[in-house]
């Protein structure tokens, strides 16, 4: 059975505001499965928010998970994301799972892989997934030549543009912010 698989999700820190969104398009194959799929939420106390692409059903063991080393560290964002990495590499079941994260507060935002990488990318600017490149470029050219633009505005722009490239990525977006 084919996986379902591939979106674009896109992160920003800007001027103090937060966004965090996604396409809805889920994929199995070459073909599009679903067009409203939910990839972004807030978490905790509605003050972190997480973005996943990859497998749905990996994404939501690893998002539990995330959940648990959050309660386990006082809602820490750095440390439960280490944590959560440490985890996901060494552990026999968690290590096959095929997604990446992109977790959120208002002070920092981070990636998390499988492989044991948690990174804070340059600017403030996270993106994740086979649009991903084309959506973190876009929200680099509007950071840099629009900064009048809000951290929303950014997201939202940036996903219109992979969605506009990428064959796995949508214009049916969600955006939730900080």
């Amino acid at each position: 059975m084919a996986k379902i698989h591939a979106t674009t999700v896109l992160g920003i820190i800007h001027n103090g505001q937060v966004a965090l969104g996604a396409d809805g398009q889920a994929t199995m194959g070459n073909t599009v499965a679903k067009s409203n799929v939910k990839k972004v939420r807030k978490i905790g106390e509605g003050n972190i928010m997480v973005g996943f692409a990859g497998s749905t059903s990996d994404a939501f063991a690893l998002v539990e998970k995330f959940e648990e080393k959050l309660n386990m560290y006082r809602s820490n964002l750095r440390r439960s994301a280490i944590e959560l990495a440490k985890e996901w590499r060494t552990d026999r079941y968690l290590r096959r799972l095929e997604a990446m994260l992109i977790v959120m507060d208002k002070e920092e935002g981070l990636i998390i892989s499988g492989t044991g990488d948690v990174l804070s990318p340059d600017e403030n600017i996270l993106a994740i997934g086979s649009g991903g490149v084309y959506a973190r470029s876009a929200a680099v050219a509007l950071k840099r030549h629009a900064p009048q633009m809000t951290a929303e505005e950014m997201v939202r722009e940036g996903l219109n543009i992979a969605a506009d490239i990428c064959i796995y990525t949508n214009h049916n977006l969600e955006i939730i912010t900080l």
